[in-house]
């Protein structure tokens, strides 16, 4: 149906006494004054699908504004027509080509006459037709032989309705009014229920209702022990079909053998289907089996599972731990530690722990009682202690051992350990050793090494000493020296370091400024890069946190830019260059990935702003349909680059100054070197929501996956950045999609882009469109609605703004051109309901030869500015 509205202000001199003549024998009954109701009574019934016509006369008024309200809205059809009968008296018709329940309701015309609104009397349109459901019975799950009841409930006019039950295929019972409940004292089987409506137009049948019969649950399975230690255990399982009746609780039956004497029973509220058992004896074999319980009652067992828990740690520590000095280390001796029982088991190897008060500690681990340590420095005081171990952990510690520097030999452990001579000796003499050397060298030269410089020159001729000072190399008053970020001191590959050689920028060319976003990996703040000319550019630096220091967080960081390097489309994010921040010595420098700077940041946010933003604004259906094309086009680029992007969605597309998209955010892409697909091999951070069904199935990703979630991002564009999936947890996503379900249709999404969408979501991925045809489809999408805008939709012009522009010199502006299918914005509405025009006249492109100059004028004006803004 062309929806068009037509107001037609004739300007004839003798053809128009002909058609006041003309009208005068139409309606001989019109009112000389006064706004009135004609040709229909008060109250008006109709039967559903048939078309209605309304129609009121107002005279006295030259040019009059004649609006239609319905139940308290302006209605603006696309079927309203305006005539005039002399040069003061007019006539308006709204048709209503098929009715619906939604057109019923009171009507009334006004029309405002010196700054006050006169209104019409009223008339009351009725729609009947067959019954509407507002209760359709539900579908249930029942024990057998239980009673239970179904609720259906149906709506004229006309009235009274009538309810028939069916069971099967046999009616139930006599006819009830509607709103009508069976009682039912149960089944023995599933059975199906529905109900029919009766009125004088007609009937309607609801919908099937199964009732289902519970049952007792089935066994569960896949029974595991996890986590095992000596005295706990934890146990999973994965529950059976619950019979149709929620699982309350699950039953986990421990006995020493399979069918043996049962040492625990643990009942467990369920979910999870998981319990941990506690008191258990070390290095004991065991056998579980689970049930779980509904309201029937419990399942059988699942089949026994053996395990054995592990045995104790070692209860003793080394007794008698000393230390001996020797001119090659450090010996440290201890007792044999002997297990107590059994359930220990077999001692291990020995573990020796020590540390210096400089911050240097090691661990050491030997099979005898005596270790030898090399790695550690006499000049400093070390402190050590030792434990046995097996195959369940290590025991207690010994005792710490101190050994000083300023002592030949450390503390010999307890009170009744034996004390070596030989360390006491050794040490003396290297303590005699070292000060003689020591004072040789002050008396030959006396300087002192300042964090500056050198400080007290040679002593001269009498003795005395000469104070100089020569400066160190360089030294930083405000913090500890900065060095030279280099790609080699990042430790990446070299494979990396190869492809961002020419792409590296130094620091000292670009300035940071404003932060322009966060994460929780990083940052991306505007900055101003200075170019060979000496010209500025403004830049977005994409840079990770300062405290991610990990060498593998920074090559996966820095992957991104070497992806972005290849890639050369205008729709396609391009890299300007890879910097490094340098920060103090020892410390990783940080990476910065340098990007064009997009204006309008990321459409998501765009989309939101939009729609529920500070001051929201109106986004063109053309300029959406644009959006899709733009991804499409640089989609295609990267799949015929032999690239899957991962993570395509409207956050991830960025909005240049010219309203231009660009795919980016290429942390997730692979290139596909062999074969058409790449299969996730680690865990990571993944969009659930936009993933295809074999990547959340298999971690499978190829050109089909990306084309999926292309079509999720068309669906957030659609929706102005609502979320997708709104209420369904990413755990659920999965189970959701595989059941067949799909996201619904956008309101004011047109059938031919949710058909696109819904192509892209097929789960057969090689039934999916390519981008190539998905961009081909869009653009041929958008080429109708700019063909049908300049030459079948009436353009809507203020003709009074226009003029007061155009006196003033300047343009139309956008809110006084829409397109023709229902508001200023382009969107459509239906018949009834939507927001009133303050439009003064229609102007039709191609209409009748005889409109007036003035007409076609300012026709041609709203149409060059209505191409101006698709």
């Amino acid at each position: 149906r062309l929806r068009l509205r037509l107001r037609l202000r004739l300007r004839l001199r003798l053809p128009q006494l002909l058609l006041a003549g003309l009208a005068a024998l139409l309606f001989p009954e019109l009112p000389a004054v006064g706004l009135k109701l004609i040709g229909a009574p008060l109250k008006l019934t109709v039967s559903q699908g048939q078309p209605v016509k309304l129609n009121c006369s107002v005279e006295g008024l030259e040019d009059p504004e004649i609006q239609w309200v319905k139940d308290g809205a302006l209605v603006q059809s696309v079927d309203q027509v305006y005539i005039p009968i002399s040069e003061q008296h007019w006539i308006g018709f709204l048709s209503l080509k098929s009715v619906d329940r939604s057109d019923a309701g009171r009507y009334w015309c006004q029309v405002e006459d010196g700054g006050e609104t006169e209104t019409s009397q009223p008339v009351w349109l009725t729609v009947e037709g067959v019954p509407y459901f507002t209760v359709e019975p539900e579908d249930l799950t029942v024990p057998p032989n239980a009673p239970f009841q179904l609720s259906c409930e149906a709506v004229g006019p006309p009235e009274p309705v009538t309810i028939f039950w069916w069971r099967g295929g046999t009616r139930v019972g006599g006819p009830a009014l509607s709103p009508s409940i069976l009682n039912v004292t149960g089944v023995t089987q599933s059975t199906v229920f529905s109900c029919e409506a009766h009125n004088l137009k007609g009937l309607a049948s609801s919908r099937p209702a199964t009732v289902y019969l519970q049952a007792l649950p089935a066994a569960p399975s896949n029974v595991t022990v996890t986590r095992l230690s000596s005295n706990n255990a934890s146990v999973a399982w994965i529950p059976g079909s619950d019979g149709r009746a929620l699982l309350h609780s699950c039953t986990v039956q421990v006995t020493e053998a399979p069918g043996g004497w049962e040492v625990l029973a643990v009942v467990v509220p369920v979910p999870p289907f998981s319990c941990l058992l506690r008191g258990l004896e070390p290095a004991t074999n065991y056998s579980l089996r689970v049930r779980c319980t509904n309201a029937l009652g419990p399942s059988p067992y699942a089949d026994w599972v053996p395990f054995q828990t592990q045995g104790l740690a070692p209860s003793s520590a080394p007794q008698n731990l000393h230390a001996i000095r020797t001119d090659y280390g450090l010996i440290l001796e201890w007792e044999e530690v002997i297990p107590e029982g059994s359930s220990e088991g077999p001692l291990g190897p020995y573990r020796i722990s020590w540390v210096q008060e400089n911050g240097t500690q090691g661990e050491l681990t030997v099979l005898g009682t005596r270790a030898n340590l090399t790695g550690w420095d006499p000049l400093k005081d070390l402190t050590a202690r030792v434990c046995v171990s097996n195959e369940v952990g290590c025991g207690p510690w010994s005792q710490p051992v101190l050994v000083s520097y300023r002592d030949h030999a450390g503390q010999q452990g307890p009170p009744h350990s034996r004390t070596s001579w030989v360390p006491v000796v050794l040490g003396i003499l290297t303590a005699l050793v070292t000060a003689a050397a020591l004072a040789l060298i002050l008396l030959r030269k006396r300087r002192k090494e300042t964090r500056f410089g050198q400080a007290f020159d040679s002593v001269m001729a009498r003795g005395e000493p000469a104070v100089h000072f020569r400066a160190a190399r360089s030294f930083n008053r405000e913090g500890p020296e900065r060095i030279e970020a280099t790609l080699d001191s990042l430790g990446i590959s070299d494979e990396l370091k190869d492809k961002l050689e020419d792409v590296l920028i130094p620091e000292q060319r670009f300035t940071l400024g404003r932060m322009l976003g966060k994460g929780e990996f990083g940052s991306v703040r505007e900055a101003q890069l200075k170019q060979e000319d000496g010209s500025f550019e403004k830049v977005a630096v994409k840079m990770l946190k300062a405290d991610i220091i990990n060498s593998s967080d920074i090559e996966e960081f820095l992957r991104e830019a070497a992806c972005m390097k290849e890639f050369d489309h205008p729709h396609v994010a391009k890299l300007v260059g890879v910097s490094l921040r340098s920060r103090a010595k020892g410390r990783l420098p940080i990476p910065m990935v340098i990007l064009p700077f997009m204006k309008h940041g990321d459409l998501h946010a765009f989309l939101l702003a939009s729609r529920i933003g500070e001051n929201p604004f109106n986004l063109p259906l053309q300029t959406l349909i644009r959006f899709m094309v733009d991804i499409a086009s640089g989609m295609e680029y990267l799949s015929s680059q032999n690239f899957i992007h991962r993570d395509l969605a409207a956050r991830n597309c960025m909005l240049a100054e010219d309203m231009t998209v660009c795919v980016a955010d290429f942390g997730l892409s692979r290139k596909i070197y062999s074969g058409d697909y790449y299969r996730q091999g680690c865990a990571s951070k993944l969009p659930v929501k936009w993933l295809a069904l074999e990547s959340l199935a298999d971690n499978l990703y190829t050109v089909h996956s990306d084309v999926w979630a292309f079509g999720v991002t068309m669906w957030e564009i659609m929706t102005r950045g609502q979320t997708p999936y709104a209420g369904i947890e990413n755990a659920e996503i999965y189970n959701y999609l595989i059941s067949g379900n799909r996201l619904k249709q956008p309101p004011e999404c047109l059938e031919e882009v949710y058909e696109l969408m819904y192509q892209c979501w097929c789960s057969d991925p090689k039934q999916r469109p390519s981008f190539t045809t998905l961009r081909m489809e869009l653009e041929e999408i958008l080429g109708r609605m700019s063909v049908l805008s300049a030459s079948q939709d009436p353009l809507y012009i203020n003709i009074e703004r226009a003029e007061e522009q155009a006196e003033g010199g300047g343009q139309l502006g956008g809110d006084q051109v829409i397109s023709g299918n229902g508001d200023r914005n382009g969107n459509g509405t239906g018949s009834v309901g939507g927001i009133p025009s303050d439009y003064r006249y229609i102007l039709s492109p191609g209409g009748p030869a005889e409109q007036s100059g003035e007409q076609q004028s300012e026709g041609a004006c709203g149409e060059a500015q209505r191409r101006r803004l698709l």
